[in-house]
């Protein structure tokens, strides 16, 4: 099996081997991938991160070694928490954008090394032990605040099907991406996020941070949400903008009604 790293600021995951075909996710800076098929020019990749597929174009891989991809896969991985900031490689004198929520393995004093090669960052890092080492709720609480602070760097964010960056994001990959940045690996999609963590009863027992799922006319979950606190949330559809929420659904106050049909609560953290 051959294995590989996203050394790109963003690299677009399609559902068929096509530049026309829809993109299902995308890789950002640091993420770790494993290559499961090949197709003429075309690569098939699972993301290390939540295990989404999708194929990309061979000219966007960096392979690495297994040795060097099990060790990238164990280090405590922080993340950027700048909306954007550039990122320079040392050995080929380049600099380049990378965006929120983009991996940065093993960063010691604004430096790591993927490859042999030395990459400096000079932004703002996440702490990847911030909730292990969280002892009271009150810590908890503070954390929760803290990533409804993060989130607001994707608010008015346009919606991009497959998005996952401040510049164009879907519903689940803004779920997703908060997170991230909190070190708490969610899946991909909102069908798979409503499996993780526990079921809060009611509205009225939610905590900021929780996540509010949604059906459509069909009964199946299709959109998700952060609850912000009990009466609003922060959701990307049309673009990343908070609404009002109550026991029926999120209502959309300019066109006075309601949007999407409230199903499950959720708390991760």
């Amino acid at each position: 099996m051959e294995f590989g790293i996203c050394l790109q600021s963003i690299i677009p995951l399609r559902r068929e081997p096509n530049h026309r075909s829809e993109m299902v996710t995308q890789a950002l800076f640091g993420e770790l991938y494993r290559i499961i098929e090949t197709e003429h020019n075309w690569r098939k990749v699972r993301l290390a991160y939540d295990d989404y597929e999708g194929w990309f174009d061979e000219r966007s891989h960096t392979s690495i070694e297994e040795p060097e991809f099990l060790r990238l896969l164990d280090v405590d991985t922080p993340c950027s928490l700048d909306l954007v900031q550039l990122l320079q490689n040392e050995n080929s004198k380049s600099v380049f954008p990378i965006v929120a929520g983009s991996s940065l393995p093993a960063i010691e004093e604004f430096r790591f090394t993927i490859n042999d090669q030395v990459f400096v960052f000079d932004g703002q890092v996440s702490d990847p032990s911030e909730l292990e080492e969280a002892e009271s709720p009150q810590q908890i609480i503070e954390i929760k605040h803290a990533m409804i602070h993060d989130a607001m760097m994707y608010l008015n964010a346009p919606y991009l099907w497959g998005g996952r960056t401040p510049f164009g994001i879907d519903c689940s990959g803004l779920i997703q991406m908060i997170y991230k940045l909190k070190k708490v690996k969610l899946l991909r999609d909102a069908t798979q996020q409503a499996n993780q963590g526990e079921v809060i009863s009611l509205l009225d027992e939610a905590e900021p941070g929780d996540l509010a799922f949604f059906d459509d006319t069909e009964g199946n979950i299709s959109h998700v949400g952060l609850l912000i606190d009990r009466n609003h949330i922060l959701h990307c559809s049309g673009q990343v903008r908070i609404d009002t929420i109550d026991h029926e659904g999120i209502y959309h106050e300019q066109l006075h009604q309601y949007t999407h049909k409230l199903r499950l609560i959720k708390r991760v953290i």
